[in-house]
């Protein structure tokens, strides 16, 4: 082969090779009403920009200025469109679901994947590349349909978070562009139909701050939030409710001794609240507290329940 021949060899080569390392990946999220209910959507959304290609944002019919707060972003990925709740889908949350599916069929056809991140939800920039490493390895294995993160869900403050199997340890986060898939229930996780995501791990967590708001602000936010859980008779009783959340009420929790999210550190800076807990007390019921202890020994959580099947 002549050097002319090699030369256009080597250029096939590369472009085969940028073909097949290509890859879009899109980020969407719901958000309503964030600015009197204090979520960290900004946070949110900055904290996986890095990642995405695109960023969509669906703005519900809010009481406050969200689209303002969301349009102070100001970054060229993120697209914002804007839908009206429907108020009559208030059991079990099923109004977040409908939510987040509108989210999806508003990303690029083009995309591989797609990146859901929730309001109080943060993902620290130590995972970006191992994000888009894990994305970019499983692109063209169809079997894939999604990447299920480890999470870390803080409590009271920004220096606790929750160890019992109250919190849910695992989620899925990114799902293949995939029409088929659709959010479950309450829009914790995804379905295809009613069969579980078939998934693979990506050693990465998600940073739940969704309990971390002053004892007033939190209970503002689960008066606000119960408008879309509870019937008429469950929604006036949590109404009657004080005017602020007693922290104390935990089963287990242990100190936080890692870093936050670049995002969040001018958000932890403004805590102007101070909730002290006695870590120490491990409030369970027996079967539960032979449960907990096993898995701090074993690393396994028996008779969970999972809304995917790793693969």
């Amino acid at each position: 082969m002549n050097k002319l021949g090699r030369e256009k060899l080597i250029c096939v080569l590369y472009a085969f090779s940028y073909l097949l390392c290509r890859m879009k990946i899109s980020g969407f999220t719901i958000i309503r009403n964030a600015v009197i209910n204090d979520y960290p959507i900004v946070e949110a959304v900055r904290s996986i920009l890095p990642v995405v290609d695109e960023m969509i944002i669906l703005v519900g019919n809010s009481d406050d200025d969200t689209l303002g707060l969301m349009q102070s972003i100001n970054d060229p990925k993120i697209k914002i469109h804007h839908s009206v709740w429907d108020a009559s889908l208030r059991t079990g949350g099923s109004v977040l679901a409908v939510e987040t599916n509108k989210a999806f069929q508003l990303i690029d056809p083009d995309s591989d994947w797609a990146f859901y991140i929730q309001g109080d939800e943060a993902v620290h920039e130590k995972y970006h590349q191992t994000i888009r490493e894990t994305c970019l390895q499983y692109k063209d294995d169809k079997r894939v349909q999604g990447l299920v993160f480890k999470y870390l869900h803080f409590y009271g403050t920004y220096d606790y978070v929750g160890d019992s199997r109250k919190w849910y340890d695992h989620e899925v986060r990114v799902i293949r562009n995939d029409k088929k898939i659709s959010s479950y229930k309450d829009a914790q996780g995804f379905r295809v139909g009613k069969q579980q995501l078939k998934v693979k791990p990506v050693d990465a967590y998600v940073y739940h701050y969704g309990w971390v708001k002053s004892p007033e602000q939190m209970m503002k936010k689960m008066k606000n939030f119960s408008k879309l859980w509870h019937s008429d008779q469950a929604l006036e009783d949590m109404m009657k409710a004080p005017d602020f959340w007693n922290y104390d009420e935990f089963d287990s929790l242990q100190k936080f001794t890692g870093t936050h999210p670049a995002v969040m550190q001018e958000r932890i800076a403004r805590q102007n609240w101070k909730t002290e807990l006695d870590i120490s007390k491990k409030k369970f019921s027996l079967k539960d507290k032979l449960l907990y202890y096993f898995e701090k020994k074993t690393g396994i959580r028996l008779f969970d329940f999972r809304n995917y099947k790793i693969i």
